[in-house]
């Protein structure tokens, strides 16, 4: 099974509709949110596109029939139910597809103070206590999920995908944790446009697609084998 991982939009139907391609060989999308414009006013202002989020969305559920989303910290906190209304939402959800299960988590930790959907880590957090809270039928002897998907537009905390500057990390260390307790196929991130990369926490792969603003997305192909989905290949790519 393929997936199309994208995220941080901001706007850019152009990269969308340069995706046909790869629309069409996937059995999946995964979007880890930041659907809304921006545009720089200055070396430290950015003004936000509201209208522009609808947009998006709309182009990118026409693009295939099996979409799973999060939303980002530039996003409002209430285009939540504009994802929900297209039935591709999978914030603080948790939604089985072909043998998967795919939880979700939006918005950004604090950190910048000037985007409508930043969050404390125990925010972020509570999104996933469905996971939590079902762990007892679905985990392995490890405590380890069956067939687990993560979507987070916050990265866990990790040595490069949630680092925007050298020696600055925006991830949670708590989100992290989580990942090593229940060990995830695939956990999917964004939000940090200079991350863009593909590492491991745990028994995990943890994937950042990079901004498909800046024409970067991914591809994962995930593999059966005897009962359980394992990842076969994860992959940065450019347009």
């Amino acid at each position: 099974m393929k997936f199309l991982i994208v995220s941080d939009m901001h706007g850019n139907l152009e990269n969308l509709d340069k995706l046909d391609h790869v629309f069409k060989e996937v059995d999946g999308v995964l979007c880890a949110g930041d659907f809304t414009e921006f545009k720089k006013t200055g070396p430290e202002e950015t003004v936000l596109i509201k209208k522009t989020a609808k947009t998006v969305l709309e182009k990118l559920v026409s693009k295939h029939e099996s979409v799973f989303s999060v939303i980002g910290n530039c996003d409002e906190p209430d285009f939540i139910e504009e994802i929900e209304n297209q039935d591709i939402s999978v914030h603080k959800g948790l939604l089985f597809h072909e043998g998967f299960a795919i939880a979700g988590s939006s918005g950004g930790l604090v950190f910048t103070k000037v985007t409508p959907y930043e969050r404390t880590e125990e925010e972020l957090m509570s999104d996933f206590e469905i996971v939590e809270n079902s762990s007892a039928s679905c985990t392995d002897e490890n405590g380890h999920w069956h067939n687990l998907i993560i979507i987070s537009h916050n990265p866990p905390r990790c040595e490069k995908l949630d680092s925007p500057a050298p020696g600055v990390h925006a991830g949670s260390p708590m989100f992290t944790d989580f990942i090593k307790k229940y060990a995830p196929v695939l956990v999917v991130t964004g939000h940090i446009h200079e991350g863009a990369g593909v590492e491991k926490i745990g028994d995990t792969t943890v994937v950042n697609p990079g901004a498909l603003l800046e024409g970067k997305y991914a591809l994962a192909e995930i593999e059966k084998k005897d009962d359980d989905w394992i990842l076969k290949s994860c992959e940065l790519k450019t347009l």
